[in-house]
């Protein structure tokens, strides 16, 4: 009896247990998990190999100077000038693509020992090792009697003439008076007929770095810059400007312009290019075909000796563009390659009005109320 006593509680603190501690839980299998987490941790590290690969392909272009566009730029290094400078002038010149490769691989050459001040003609077909070494001292050797002379983009013809002379190249009396009255000839895009006016030469003394010899003829120096505008001006342009409805002498007059109101880059001066004809172009708008630049007031006054308190939107010249309508008569200055490609072939925009940010962008309207909320804003640059 005993023994069955103690079989039957053995039995019942088993069930006891039992429903006591419910029926156990099956554990979900986890293998499903880690597939998909292999499966992710696999894709990653294919997605990252890719990116790499595409970026070490993209490094590899630029430092064997594989698969560019065609570029051509004549770099000027000055005696000062560090690495960095040079990197600086040979990414904005689209020689190369990234300044931090460029100046990584100059450190392992020592460019800084190796690159000298001169002028170098480069190109893209020139990877990065080459380019450093057609920058040496060595191979920029000047003679003695030819001094470099850099034009800046928008001068006039009378800031040009005085740069010249500063330089040695000529002497400025020599220099006006064959900007005056020598027959260019050679170049049909001059006014050969009415002689006397310097500004007859206005927009076609082409900004750019050049070799001239000490005491050269007047004439010789001036038509190196001419001749340096009919090369930029080439056939197809000049084709592409006679079916449309302006003359080479207005779309340098319109270069000139954008020139001298452009702050920023070739995107910028295209829209400001599109503001201009959108203004001579629908003389019904609101603007009435009225520029209302400021600059071609200024160019009055600082050819005429006067001071720029003088600035008046009433003077009477024809310059005036806020007292005439369409283009003034004459350029303002000798506008870049890049201000002139935007006079040939500006974008397409409804844009009527710009203004200045403190951004350092010139920023585009359609209508005055637009332009005007912008100039009341705090984003606007008034200078």
């Amino acid at each position: 009896m005993s023994d069955r006593k103690n079989s039957e509680t053995t039995s019942w603190s088993t069930e006891q247990v039992r429903r006591q501690q419910g029926t156990p839980k099956r554990e979900p299998k986890k293998g499903g998990k880690r597939k998909l987490g292999w499966l992710w941790y696999i894709l990653g590290v294919i997605a990252a190999s890719c990116l790499l690969a595409c970026v070490g392909w993209l490094m590899v272009n630029d430092v064997c100077a594989l698969n560019k566009d065609y570029v051509e730029a004549t770099i000027r290094v000055e005696k000062n000038d560090t690495v960095s400078d040079v990197t600086d002038k040979l990414k904005e010149a689209g020689l190369i693509e990234s300044k931090l490769l460029f100046k990584i691989f100059a450190k392992l050459f020592d460019a800084q020992d190796v690159i000298g001040p001169g002028t170098y003609p480069l190109d893209t077909n020139m990877d990065f090792r080459c380019l450093i070494e057609e920058m040496q001292t060595e191979l920029s050797v000047v003679p003695p009697n030819v001094v470099l002379v850099t034009i800046p983009e928008g001068l006039t013809v009378p800031q040009t003439i005085s740069l010249l002379a500063e330089n040695g190249v000529c002497s400025e009396e020599e220099l006006t008076e064959a900007a005056k009255n020598y027959v260019f000839s050679d170049f049909l895009f001059v006014d050969n007929e009415n002689l006397g006016e310097i500004t007859r030469l206005e927009g076609y003394l082409a900004p750019d770095t050049y070799e001239f010899f000490e005491d050269s003829a007047p004439e010789a120096a001036l038509s190196r810059m001419l001749e340096n505008f009919a090369v930029w001006m080439n056939q197809d342009i000049l084709d592409d400007i006679q079916r449309s409805d302006y003359t080479l002498q207005e779309m340098v007059v319109m270069a000139s312009l954008i020139e001298k109101e452009a702050i920023g880059d070739d995107e910028e001066r295209k829209n400001i290019g599109s503001v201009l004809y959108n203004r001579i172009e629908n003389p019904d708008f609101e603007t009435n075909g009225y520029l209302q630049l400021d600059s071609t007031i200024y160019y009055v006054l600082r050819t005429t000796g006067q001071d720029d308190s003088a600035f008046s939107t009433s003077m009477d010249s024809p310059y005036n563009t806020y007292l005439y309508p369409g283009l003034p008569s004459g350029a303002i200055c000798n506008p870049s390659r890049s201000a002139l490609m935007a006079a040939v072939y500006p974008n397409d925009t409804d844009y009527y009005y710009f203004a200045y940010g403190i951004d350092d962008v010139s920023h585009f309207f359609y209508d005055y109320n637009e332009h005007l909320n912008f100039v009341n804003s705090d984003m606007y640059r008034p200078d």
